[in-house]
């Protein structure tokens, strides 16, 4: 359970080899992956062989940066030349990726080891990861209850110490939700600066490709590689005091479980402690969020799928193929205007984060569900799984802005909880450089040290 930080200090000290670290990551999927369902694909004899060599460049004085000889895990979404993806779909039985995605190439040449391909909900399409030709994958603080989606195979793989690291996909909060409900970091940059061709599409308006790892530094590190800067070295922090962090509370804080609350509130009390400036502000059109996403995200979903829903409907989940169904009814004019309707919820979080350095709220508004659950009491109401956990982190997939999910402590029952900062379009480097500053003060919760774990 070492940061890549960690790693890349004991590896160049010859105190740790490639080979030894890949070797625990693959003990781990052997032990632990028929319980938490987290890889689809284990490439045991390719990263043994990429760690060898891994350790051969070093050893020759080839360095090729803070992910040389890294274990990395894959979201199925994402090609690897040569493998299967599978997208968590009977749909796609067959498909070989002939190339690399960039993205991966980029990760490849930065020495990154790959280790497997990871579990998700199919095609993306849901935010539990229980919807998979593959089966549920599964939370590793309590195997009952959901990763997150729709990477929570990925969130699942490094909370459990099978990999160091791992690339997922948000189209709706696909990284920070799992990463919120796993207890690690998960990073959306900005919108467009990660290429995301050789990537199965949920919504090309909507997607992002971006990091989940054990800490901010990893976070930043790989999210520079991604782009094809492997020598990048994380930004410097912001200094805490003076720090001017903006909560928007209506919409946004409106319906939070009782415990995401508390460990909310507990870690703006230690930034206020550490010297940031911490204010309200508004979003004004934010009770059009969720209708604005779910037209373009149906639309663009259903767009992408027409053929393969004519021809072997069969081959989805239930539920996802109902939901691609759904679009298939989106009328134009609905598209159109929420389009309309994403700008002009664009330009009021522009102006909200002219304001301030970062925008802080929770990621996800309750903890990891269980799965199989349709609802969940939240206060006195039962709402449904997906709109409760899409509620929080949509949004920015909406706008474009780059967000970061951060442990922030745990409930009464184990679980992890998370606090999400959100920083301007184009400007991801500066949200690091915030996230930087307040890690320390978020993830240290003294009412729910990180050790806790539930049912594991």
């Amino acid at each position: 359970m070492m940061t890549i930080e960690q790693f890349g200090r004991r590896f160049r000290a010859r105190e740790l080899t490639a080979v030894r670290v890949t070797d625990e990551c693959l003990r781990r999927i052997e032990a632990d992956n028929p319980r938490l369902n987290a890889f689809i694909t284990v490439m045991a004899d390719e990263a043994m062989r990429q760690a060898r060599e891994a350790d051969q460049e070093l050893a020759a004085g080839n360095d090729r940066g803070p992910l040389h000889g890294v274990p990395f895990s894959i979201k199925d979404l994402l090609d690897i030349r040569g493998l299967a993806t599978t997208a968590a779909s009977r749909v796609r039985d067959g498909h070989v990726a002939e190339r690399d995605a960039p993205c991966i190439a980029h990760l490849r040449q930065a020495g990154a080891i790959f280790i497997g391909k990871t579990n998700l909900h199919e095609f993306a399409f849901g935010t539990t990861s229980e919807d998979s030709a593959f089966g549920p994958a599964r939370n590793p603080h309590d195997p009952l209850r959901s990763p997150g989606g729709s990477s929570g195979g990925s969130a699942a793989s490094v909370a459990a110490g099978m990999a160091l690291a791992t690339i997922g996909t948000d189209t709706g909060g696909s990284i920070r939700i799992p990463a919120a409900a796993c207890g690690i970091v998960g990073l959306k940059p900005s919108f467009g600066e990660v290429s995301v061709d050789g990537v199965v599409p949920l919504s090309r308006t909507l997607d992002h490709i971006g990091p989940l790892a054990q800490s901010v530094t990893d976070a930043s590190v790989i999210y520079h590689a991604l782009m094809g800067d492997a020598h990048a070295l994380p930004p410097a922090p912001r200094p805490i005091h003076g720090l001017r962090l903006a909560v928007p509370r209506k919409y946004f804080c409106d319906l939070l479980d009782e415990d995401v609350r508390a460990r909310f509130e507990e870690a703006l009390d230690r930034l206020r402690t550490a010297g940031a400036q911490i204010d309200e502000i508004e979003i004004q059109h934010a009770a059009d969020i969720a209708p604005v996403y779910l037209h373009i995200v149906l639309g663009d979903a259903a767009a992408y799928h027409a053929t393969m829903l004519e021809e072997m409907p069969e081959k989805y989940t239930p539920n996802v193929r109902i939901r691609l169904e759904m679009g298939r009814y989106v009328l134009a004019e609905d598209y159109v205007r929420a389009l309309a309707g994403r700008e002009r919820i664009t330009r009021e979080v522009d102006a909200a984060m002219a304001q301030c350095d970062a925008l802080i709220l929770p990621s996800l508004p309750i903890p990891a569900p269980p799965i199989g659950a349709d609802t969940v009491q939240v206060g006195t109401t039962a709402e449904p799984v997906r709109n409760v956990m899409l509620r929080l982190t949509q949004p920015f997939n909406i706008t474009g802005h780059p967000a970061i999910a951060m442990p922030s402590g745990f409930s009464r029952d184990g679980l992890p909880c998370s606090v999400q900062l959100v920083g301007r379009r184009m400007q991801t480097d500066a949200l690091l450089r915030v996230a930087l500053a307040c890690e320390t003060h978020i993830t240290n919760s003294p009412s729910a040290p990180r050790s806790g774990k539930a049912g594991g």
